[in-house]
């Protein structure tokens, strides 16, 4: 497969690896209705320590992600400034990213790497990712898609963002963005959908030679005369099929009155389109090709097309987001922002089947996919859960700066209000890193957060029952057959003096006799053959903490 070449990718490629992981720390003052939030999360943080972070607690379980990064058109002013330890990127930090800038798509897709690599490990098996993008970066994006998702492209929507074309090119007027969409896993690939089938209108049959008695007809793509009642004789074709309806359909009181013949292909031969009929289910007639849908009453999933316009899905554009905004905030306080019902759209034809799926938002934004995760859950009794991640975006000359909390948080606060949403969220901050530096500084996480994160290391995997964890007996969970446990304190005192001793060992022997264990602590006293004839695995708390450098 053809792979796509820029500047600092053999640096970037892995980099999220070695970003460490931070704990997140909830913020309660922040945190609105919390009784509700139901999983409803808003992350305040630089996105890709945020993704790194969600990892112990999502990795896996996401079944739809939507994000909405720069386009890098060089007037939205965004900087570089992932901590990587080179000498070419260094030289990138601090400095806007403008038009004139050589550099800026490989700037742009240093920033995107490492992001999508975390957000593909957080997608369920069956989980779809949704990007949107506009011409400056669509063809960068779709071939580091293709390496990072293989084989799992599924298609690019076409959103009419616009009413009316932007002339700011010279030679044409453009009114669409894109959104590119990828499935994790291909295998597991499902209609896309926002709705099922309708009744039609019931008509009687009458089949002779071909004809094919109407059941249903859509009056939008065929050509139907209303005064007269009938459906015209007109070329119904479309690329290399070639269709044609050959005889008016006379429609009275809603009932075909005449039999009439198609000239073409179509799916169905009459013998299938008699079953059909005998089962009173419905056959759908429409202009582009005639090719017989069959339609069973509330059973079939509507599929989705990849034209989001205002002909096909009625769809909303950035004239109707800014207008969304002004209800909330009385005023312009954000540039750009998504409109609801395109959120809605995408996340519905995903979901419709799910009762509480994860929704993530990387680059969150105005908060427009939180909003629109509420108006859909109040529409058809979801329980979506939601988590968005947003950056303060301070700089030198706007030191207090904080879109999440001003903007995000602020919106999805006053659309629960204004809308009567059953729901809220709480408010987490990006904490300290769990790193070497930071632990032996004496800055420590809780017992839950390092808890998270080593089982993680251990098994790969979030931690599925969290109300078994027990600090007091250093109980962390199971997998397979083996049975994890943290020797912790967040007393870096009380940590020097801990360590996997005999006393400690039977205890957890006795607890789980005949299992695998698998200890975390800061030293083990145990023997060697002790350890292996009781199935025991030490792992040394990383980074020596029983020991200050130094001392």
């Amino acid at each position: 497969m053809p792979t796509l070449q820029f500047k600092g990718k053999n640096i970037i490629w892995n980099h999220h690896l070695s970003v460490p992981y931070h704990t997140l720390d909830e913020v309660a003052e922040l945190n609105f209705q919390p009784e509700k939030a139901d999983g409803n999360l808003i992350i305040e943080g630089d996105n890709l320590i945020a993704l790194k972070a969600l990892l112990p607690h999502y990795a896996g379980k996401v079944k739809c992600i939507y994000i909405d990064p720069p386009y890098n058109t060089g007037n939205e002013g965004w900087i570089y400034n992932d901590n990587v330890n080179s000498p070419l990127m260094k030289e990138w930090f601090g400095k806007e990213v403008g038009k004139d800038d050589l550099t800026r798509h490989d700037k742009w897709l240093c920033m995107m790497v490492p992001r999508l690599k975390l957000l593909r490990e957080l997608l369920a098996d069956d989980g779809v990712i949704f990007i949107s993008i506009d011409d400056n970066e669509i063809h960068n994006l779709r071939e580091i898609c293709d390496e990072i998702f293989p084989n799992a492209f599924t298609t690019e929507f076409i959103w009419e963002k616009k009413k009316k074309p932007s002339f700011l090119k010279k030679s044409v007027g453009t009114r669409n963005d894109y959104i590119l969409c990828y499935i994790k896993n291909p295998d597991k690939a499902f209609p896309f959908s926002i709705g099922m089938t309708e009744k039609g209108k019931k008509i009687p049959i009458n089949n002779a030679g071909n004809g094919i008695s109407i059941i249903k007809f859509d009056e939008e793509t065929v050509i139907f005369d209303m005064d007269d009642q009938k459906i015209l004789p007109q070329d119904m074709s479309e690329g290399n099929i070639i269709t044609r309806l050959l005889d008016e359909v006379i429609i009275e009181n809603g009932v075909n009155k005449n039999c009439f013949r198609l000239e073409g292909e179509w799916r169905y031969g009459q013998e299938m389109i008699n079953k059909i009929i005998d089962n009173e289910e419905q056959i759908t007639i429409s202009k582009i090709p005639f090719r017989p849908n069959h339609i069973r009453d509330h059973i079939d999933n509507k599929k989705m097309s990849n034209f989001l316009t205002r002909v096909h899905y009625k769809m909303e554009t950035n004239e109707d987001a800014t207008e969304q905004i002004r209800e909330l905030f009385g005023k312009d306080v954000f540039k750009n922002p998504k409109p609801i019902k395109l959120l809605k759209t995408i996340i519905k034809c995903v979901t419709y089947n799910m009762y509480d799926p994860i929704i993530l938002d990387s680059f969150a934004g105005s908060g427009t996919t939180m909003h629109a995760v509420m108006e859909l859950n109040k529409e058809d009794g979801g329980r979506r859960q939601c988590i968005l991640v947003q950056m303060p975006e301070a700089t030198p000359k706007e030191p207090d700066k904080n879109i999440c909390q001003d903007i995000t948080r602020e919106r999805v606060k006053r659309a629960i209000e204004k809308y009567g949403y059953d729901a809220g969220f709480r408010y987490l901050r990006v904490g300290i890193p769990i790193d070497a530096e930071t632990l032996l500084s004496g800055e420590l996480p809780t017992y839950r957060q390092f808890a998270d994160y080593v089982y993680y290391l251990c098994t790969g995997e979030s931690l599925k029952d969290k109300q078994a964890v027990d600090e007091k007996t250093y109980y962390v969970g199971k997998h397979g057959s083996a049975v994890i446990y943290l020797v912790y304190k967040q007393n870096f005192e009380e940590l020097t003096h801990l360590a996997l001793n005999l006393p400690l060992a039977e205890d957890i022997i006795d607890r789980h006799p005949q299992k695998r264990l698998i200890i975390y602590a800061p030293a083990c006293f145990l023997e060697d053959d002790y350890m292996r004839e009781k199935a025991i695995e030490f792992v040394g708390i990383p980074y020596n903490l029983f020991r200050r450098t130094g001392e």
